[in-house]
């Protein structure tokens, strides 16, 4: 898609590093520490099976990005935190994109992407122990730029490199890496906000496999945006959000929370 790359992943089964990693998403381990990001999968025409991360809201509702999966087909979300999976560990969802999502509707970079969220509903409650928290309405307007930003996901953590082209490490382990917010001179800040993912300076970054993820407010559990697209393939530079304290966004999500 041009220098625009949607931030979700297919793999056709569970990938693990045979070669040294470079990781460019400079996360670890998260452990217990956000236990209401989850993982969600969709079977892929072909074989396979498309990844992303998400948020839950409730129970039963859980956060994540429009351009993820098909609505037409189910989607099933685990909240556990690395492999091996189980056919138990997951819960069978619908999923919602908000009705206004387009991909590629509009030239350059502010027509990419837009009102990038989806809900997925599911099918029985599972409660991960705490839920995620939807920020004030302009909530991202009042910030100051280097405002601190946790990233959350179980996207691609880095590179094999060595022996031919550079290799994703997809462990379907949940991450968690530090961002900062950076300064956005275009039409694209008014929905999303743009994230520093410059592992030379100690901060990371979304990677494929992380969309849907949330961008938290510090160490706090408050989802300032939805993880949408990155603008290389090796995940570097800056990264873009969807915003959820905007009330179009916040008025479809609150639809499925009443």
């Amino acid at each position: 898609m041009r220098s625009k790359l949607i931030a979700s992943l297919t793999i056709a089964g569970l990938l693990a590093a045979v070669a040294p990693v470079v990781t460019v998403t400079n996360g670890q381990p998260d452990g217990n520490g956000h236990p209401y990001v989850g993982l969600a999968i969709q079977a892929a025409p072909g074989g396979g099976f498309f990844l992303c991360s998400g948020s839950a809201l409730s129970d039963t509702v859980f956060l994540t990005a429009a351009h993820c999966f098909d609505p037409d087909l189910p989607v099933l979300v685990t909240y556990k935190t690395a492999p091996p999976f189980l056919l138990a560990d997951f819960t069978v969802g619908t999923f919602h994109p908000h009705p206004e999502w387009c991909l590629g509707c509009g030239p350059g970079l502010p027509g990419f992407d837009t009102h990038d969220v989806a809900v997925v509903e599911l099918s029985a409650p599972r409660d991960p122990g705490s839920f995620a928290e939807l920020p004030p309405l302009g909530l991202v307007d009042e910030l100051p730029m280097r405002t601190e930003v946790e990233l959350v996901g179980y996207g691609v953590q880095g590179f094999a490199r060595g022996g031919g082209p550079p290799q994703s490490v997809v462990l379907l382990t949940r991450f968690f890496a530090p961002s900062l917010l950076v300064q956005s001179n275009h039409e694209q800040s008014d929905e999303f906000i743009k994230l520093t993912a410059n592992p030379a300076k100690g901060k990371g970054g979304i990677c494929f496999g992380d969309s849907g993820g949330p961008d938290l407010l510090g160490d706090t559990n408050v989802v300032l945006a939805v993880n949408s697209y990155v603008t290389n393939g090796n995940c570097t530079g800056v990264t873009y959000s969807q915003r959820v304290d905007l009330a179009v966004i916040q008025e479809f999500i609150m639809g499925f929370l009443d």
